[in-house]
């Protein structure tokens, strides 16, 4: 069983990497495709016999300890119970149809080996999720998820539309990494030796948690789900899916119709020791769900395309899958997930089909086919709505038509305040920065060297500066560099507060600089080979199309974007980790700064990835014409 599960990882990225080595045509990608598929359906359809045949053990397996210091452990931990073989049988039954269908779906598309490199990627992260022993595990393949997600969206990406709904989804995405980043800050902090997902399981089954304990599992259980509500596009996060159809269409079916949108639902079901304990939580979770439900069955009604309707039909069935889970009824919500997903994946796969038959007929009659319904049936009503009052059904109609300001609510409440303290701060000087910045930098050394001061005294203020390095980058659109070095910086401020904290934890944090300063420089060089001239564009949304007219920058650009934001290729993966995990023991609000700065940061280094790399090259060079 330990090899199969092991195989289970390894053969999404052996197909991965043959494909970005040996994938020069359609033919190769398509013979590597295959083989690595059948490899990969071959291994889990053994692996679930197995584990059928010794009567559905819990099965954990430990690989090997990525990294060790102290009583900190990064273990690559595996775990096979009842909940991951329903999840690993969709995953395999559903990749391989996409994947065969794929085969013809995207022949001649520029795109076609990036495609393919994409949705072996998302096979790699959403097998170490589904197989995950620990929180740090599942956020490792959380992670690889939404990046091939933030991938798939911009796939078309001499659009501008994709691009933006890319970045709109990658936000949703990291902000709601918060919940894993404190929620596995809080798993060390709470259970010890415990937060392996199988002793997870049994936490509480002989002992409730002592009164003392309430208030953290509840901080906890709420982290868990603003990570589960943003994963699956849940009350108040609903706006992204739909959006998030710009890309091809088997991408929308794998991602927002079967699987990438139940992980949340994996995430809960996961974590359900942890959030069931108490009926306040129980009825948070079920709010959650019901208001989900309301919104976008609504909105479903409003929609003009078929991937909407089907994204807002997910949606609401996520929606009720949350409150089963609140009811604590975990073996329906499986078949509940099983029977949604692969009805979503039909669907969206045959929407072109439909189109094109209704398209022809249409041509055929010459005029629109008649879609209402028969003379029998005018009389009754077609849902509770008809049976309103004219006024309210139109004010209904215009509430889901704006699919209840919830974007708008968002924005209104996170970003936009946000940005406004970034742009006072970037009001004030380049110059000025440095020289406070250097004159604080000496004023810490005398303090430190004459023994003056603790160092814990001063963690507050470096903090304090790692936070306005996190907005100016949050809310500078015109200069690359700038945004680029920002967060670099707040990266590094935010080691050096926990180095204030704890001066011990001086050889973790510079294993997480070996991450953070190449991945700096290395976008600094990418950043150097563009015109020197940067702020010629004023909108946002005008792009340079590096990725088209200098594939390898952009692919090192890619890189250093991934390093700089933390991605599982980078020391700096573990290293923001262990900054929480070292700034827990002293102070849990500078935990909680640190990984929203984290967020922060990924957001502003994606749109500066999207506006090099995306866009139309000759559109590029007729803004350089009118700005000249």
């Amino acid at each position: 069983m330990n090899s199969l599960l092991l195989a289970c990882q390894i053969l999404p990225l052996l197909g991965l990497v043959l494909i970005a080595l040996l994938g020069n045509s359609e033919k190769k990608i398509a013979a590597i495709s295959f083989w690595t598929t059948h490899a990969m359906g071959l291994s889990i359809i053994s692996l679930l016999v197995i584990w059928v045949s010794l009567g559905f053990p819990d099965h954990e397996y430990e690989w090997f300890t990525l990294y060790e210091r102290g009583s900190y452990q990064f273990p690559i931990l595996f775990y096979l119970d009842r909940i991951s073989a329903v999840y690993l049988f969709a995953v395999w039954l559903i990749f391989s149809v996409i994947v065969r269908y794929c085969r013809n779906y995207l022949h001649r598309e520029a795109g076609y080996k990036r495609f393919f490199m994409t949705i072996f990627g998302f096979a790699l992260g959403l097998n170490m999720v589904v197989l995950s022993g620990s929180i740090d595990m599942l956020f490792a393949g959380w992670e690889i998820v939404g990046i091939s997600s933030f991938l798939l969206i911009a796939f078309y990406r001499h659009r501008v539309q994709p691009v933006r709904n890319a970045l709109r989804a990658y936000t949703v995405y990291r902000f709601c990494d918060i919940g894993l980043l404190l929620g596995a800050w809080m798993s060390h902090l709470l259970f010890h030796e415990s937060d392996h997902f199988s002793n997870l399981s049994v936490l509480f089954e002989h002992s409730a948690p002592t009164p003392a304990s309430y208030p953290a599992l509840f901080l906890m259980s709420m982290l868990i789900f603003i990570a589960a509500s943003g994963k699956s596009a849940q009350f108040p996060f609903c706006f992204w899916l739909p959006r998030a159809m710009e890309g091809p269409t088997p991408s929308s079916a794998i991602f927002y119709g079967a699987l990438s949108v139940h992980l949340g639902v994996f995430l809960l079901l996961r974590t359900m020791p942890i959030w069931s304990y108490h009926y306040l939580t129980r009825t948070v979770l079920f709010l959650i769900g019901f208001l989900t439900v309301i919104i976008a069955s609504l909105a479903e009604k409003t929609q003009s395309n078929i991937k909407g309707q089907v994204a807002y039909a997910s949606i609401t069935q996520v929606g009720f899958m949350f409150m089963e889970l609140a009811f604590g009824l975990d073996m329906l919500v499986l078949v509940h997930f099983l029977g949604n997903a692969f009805l979503r994946c039909y669907q969206l796969l045959v929407s072109p089909s439909i189109v094109a038959h209704m398209l022809r007929i249409e041509g055929a009659i010459d005029r629109t086919p008649d879609v209402k319904p028969s003379s029998m049936q005018t009389y009754l009503p077609l849902s509770i709505r008809d049976t309103l009052p004219e006024v309210l059904q139109n004010t209904l109609y215009v509430f889901a038509l704006q699919e209840g300001n919830l974007e708008l609510l968002v924005r209104s409440m996170l970003w936009i305040p946000l940005k406004k303290i970034g742009a006072n701060i970037n009001r004030v000087r380049v110059s000025v920065k440095i020289s406070v910045g250097v004159s604080a930098l000496l004023v810490l050394i005398v303090l430190l060297k004459t023994a003056l001061i603790n160092s814990t005294y001063l963690a507050a203020p470096v903090a304090l500066a790692m936070v306005m390095a996190s907005l100016s980058a949050f809310s500078q659109k015109h200069s690359f560099r700038q945004v680029w070095s920002a967060v670099a910086l707040s990266a590094l401020l935010a080691g050096g507060s926990v180095w204030l904290l704890q001066p011990t934890a001086l050889q973790d944090l510079l294993f997480f600089s070996t991450g953070i300063i190449p991945s700096w420089l290395l976008g600094m060089l990418v950043l150097s080979k563009l015109p020197k001239k940067e702020n010629f564009i004023d909108s946002p949304f005008a792009y340079r199309g590096m990725a088209e007219t200098n594939p390898k920058l952009s692919l090192v650009l890619f890189i250093s974007f991934l390093g700089l934001v933390g991605f599982p290729i980078t020391p700096a993966f573990i290293g923001e980790d262990l900054l929480l995990y070292h700034a827990s023991s002293q102070y849990a609000w500078m935990a909680a700064l640190i990984a929203i700065c984290f967020v922060i940061n990924g957001i502003a280094a994606a749109r500066v990835f999207l506006r090099i790399c995306m866009g139309r090259p000759s559109e590029i060079s007729e803004l350089l014409k009118h700005t000249a």
